[in-house]
């Protein structure tokens, strides 16, 4: 009886013992134990960018907090952007629960290097890994720095994950000479039997449940990752599509303000779309903090060559130019360079900049067409002027007897930017320049009386 007990105890401290003893990377003693294990399933289906690399990161959070026995990471993909396959691979090398690669049907490029950072790779029939050769948007191969750096990386991977590095190597560089393996000369891409002949794969599945037999799996839970509440809003003002129309709430609300200053809808409006516009680039990677500086730098610059600075120069010229480059870089990554600030790729600047400038136009002509017909709509006929009231109708006309200042000169008693006070025969009127503006004391001429407004403009020097 005695032990009995004793062998009731030893078994029920064993179990937590060999929990926190066989951690992630032995799973076979939680097996035996009797535990049920959780598998994580983490789809890959995109483009790797941003949006994928995000993906992965909170999916391999929500496995480690779900306390998962396996992640199985469900690759499809042609590849994508270096730079967040790097931050991926990192994270998968970097992980104690154990990752095992289901490639549905494609692994290539950047999909290649994710594959080969798995503890395990499964493929399905007719499926392929390989062609990691760094390219451009136009699917041109990067400068020969870029491809070494690849290759350094696919080496490097392979090393860690127990693989072969040299048949890495051949899946970007096709000087690399294998016999058997890639004599051809070409690019190494691997067919699922190819990749089992060579021990880049554990075997072939068609599906996860396959997978977990093949990989001696038993007594498991399938939990699917599901993005985020945060994650989906993310993913959606990130679309072109919605950042055009944020950037065109932006430049309309900054439009109306400088038209109407004090009017607070309009530059609310603006602000709140320029939160919702900056945030989930920033959060995403694709803003940096000199970009965003970059744009509220051009508004300041704007309302000074506005409301400070007569006329129309330096100041407001450098202040559209922040404003578009500021947008316009915070759509896209920016490339490592030497220069104390990272700098986009060409190509998707261009694309940018196009979506920013087309979009400012639509904003502006849409803001002319719009304000006009709102203001006439029945929508408005409250806080508008919708009528005209005549003398016959029994309306009394206002005072006109500063239309006999027409043709009088005088001085300018404050600043005409262009509106401002004037000083005629010892009394002071409002009185708005008729272009440009007129400095405090120059001498003005009154030239014409309207809508009762005095305008004038500059004399000239005798």
């Amino acid at each position: 009886m005695k032990k009995t007990y004793l062998l009731f105890c030893f078994r029920l401290l064993l179990i937590p013992a060999l929990v926190s003893f066989a951690g992630n990377k032995a799973p076979s003693l939680l097996e035996r134990a009797g535990v049920r294990h959780i598998v994580y399933v983490l789809p890959i289906k995109e483009e790797i960018g941003p949006v994928s690399s995000r993906h992965l990161l909170e999916g391999l959070k929500q496995a480690t907090d779900a306390k998962a026995g396996y992640i199985i990471l469900y690759l499809n993909t042609y590849g994508g952007a270096v730079d967040d396959a790097d931050k991926m691979r990192t994270a998968i090398l970097n992980c104690k629960i154990p990752v095992y690669a289901f490639v549905d049907n494609n692994a290539a490029s950047a999909g290649a290097l994710i594959a080969i950072s798995c503890d395990s790779i499964y493929m399905a029939p007719g499926a392929n890994i390989g062609a990691a050769t760094v390219v451009d948007e136009k699917g041109i191969p990067a400068p020969e720095k870029y491809q070494s750096y690849m290759r350094s990386m696919l080496r490097a991977t392979a090393e860690q994950s127990g693989r072969d590095p040299k048949i890495a190597e051949a899946m970007n560089d096709s000087r690399a000479y294998i016999p058997g393996v890639n004599d051809s000369g070409k690019v190494l891409t691997f067919t699922t039997s190819e990749a089992i002949k060579n021990h880049y794969c554990e075997g072939e599945a068609k599906t996860v449940e396959e997978v977990l037999k093949l990989a001696h799996v038993d007594n498991y839970e399938i939990v699917t990752y599901e993005i985020s509440g945060v994650g989906t809003i993310i993913d959606w003002l990130i679309n072109p599509v919605i950042s055009g129309f944020l950037i065109m709430i932006i430049i309309a609300g900054i439009y109306y303000e400088f038209q109407a200053p004090g009017t607070i809808f309009p530059i609310a409006a603006s602000m709140l779309a320029a939160l919702l516009y900056f945030a989930p680039h920033y959060l995403q990677g694709l803003a940096e903090n000199w970009e965003i500086l970059l744009f509220f730098a051009g508004l300041i610059l704007l309302a000074l060559e506005i409301f400070v600075i007569p006329g129309f120069g330096v100041a407001g010229v450098l202040g559209i130019l922040f404003i578009v480059l500021g947008l316009s870089l915070s759509l896209v990554k920016s490339v490592p360079t030497n220069f104390p600030v990272n700098l986009p790729e060409s190509n998707a600047f261009v694309t940018a900049l196009f979506i920013v400038l087309a979009s400012m136009v639509i904003s502006i002509g849409l803001s002319f067409y719009l304000f006009g017909r709102f203001i006439k709509s029945s929508a408005f006929s409250g806080v508008s002027v919708q009528s005209v009231n005549s003398k016959e109708d029994g309306f009394m006309g206002v005072d006109m007897t500063s239309h006999n200042l027409v043709g009088k000169e005088g001085t300018a008693y404050t600043i005409l930017r262009p509106s401002g006070k004037a000083e005629i025969d010892g009394n002071v009127y409002d009185a708005t320049a008729e272009s440009g503006f007129i400095d405090k004391g120059e001498k003005i001429l009154v030239v014409k009386y309207e809508t009762a407004q005095l305008f004038v403009r500059r004399t000239l020097s005798e």
